[in-house]
């Protein structure tokens, strides 16, 4: 019976590719990919001639009931995105869920995800934590970091550059300047880099250093000391 699996890709060191998602990649009939240009850089690093086909945010919705279609036509199918683990703050929810509804078996693949690596090293309590990805843009924002205000366990966000100091900033309103965080940028690439402390500490260090690359932010959970 075909199924759908899910394949992580790194988020950054290429050597971070698994021997089994390697494999998986070579032996399936297609891969959706987020972006097919990307993710060429990766197959091409690997030898993978295998079918790629674009399936990513503006698509998914159309695209989905017809792979649905293919995989239980025979056609054996895995899901890539530009980084990381399908699903995650990426395209992969929709195609997982309509898999389910329709009887078709899913595989998932371990793999690298961004948060984690940013969460363990944070040195801020891991043994409970809140995954929120990316805040909403415009509507629902604040209404969000409200709810949150009060959470206990650690928040973890994704952020671009773009907005960094902007949600830090919003977030020395909603939590208090004195609130730990651990900022971390382009994990496991050559710049890696984690700056820890307070809100305003971190504030002040980007505000004096432009931030660049992709952005995981660890925030303390309400109560959290230093």
């Amino acid at each position: 019976m075909s199924k759908l699996i899910l394949v992580p890709t790194p988020i950054g060191n290429l050597s971070d590719m698994t021997y089994r998602a390697v494999e998986v990649l070579k032996s399936v009939d297609v891969i959706l990919a987020e972006d097919t240009r990307v993710s060429g850089i990766l197959l091409k690093h690997y030898g993978i001639e295998t079918p790629m086909q674009s399936y990513h945010q503006h698509n998914e919705h159309s695209q989905t009931d017809a792979v649905v279609r293919q995989i239980k036509g025979g056609r054996e199918t895995a899901i890539i995105t530009d980084a990381g683990t399908p699903g995650i703050s990426d395209p992969g929810f929709l195609l997982a869920r309509a898999c389910v509804a329709e009887g078709v078996k899913i595989e998932c693949l371990p793999g690298a995800t961004a948060f984690v690596p940013a969460l363990v090293n944070s040195g801020l309590p891991n043994d409970k934590f809140v995954f929120e990805g990316f805040l909403p843009a415009k509507k629902g924002r604040q209404k969000r970091l409200k709810a949150l205000a009060e959470e206990e366990r650690t928040i973890l966000f994704y952020e671009s550059p773009y907005k960094l100091l902007k949600s830090l900033q919003q977030f020395v309103e909603h939590f208090g300047a004195e609130r730990q965080v651990s900022v971390s940028r382009e994990i496991s690439k050559l710049y890696e880099e984690t700056v820890r402390g307070s809100l305003t500490e971190v504030i002040a260090h980007f505000e004096v250093k432009k931030p660049k690359g992709e952005f995981v932010i660890v925030l303390a959970g309400s109560g959290v000391k230093a």
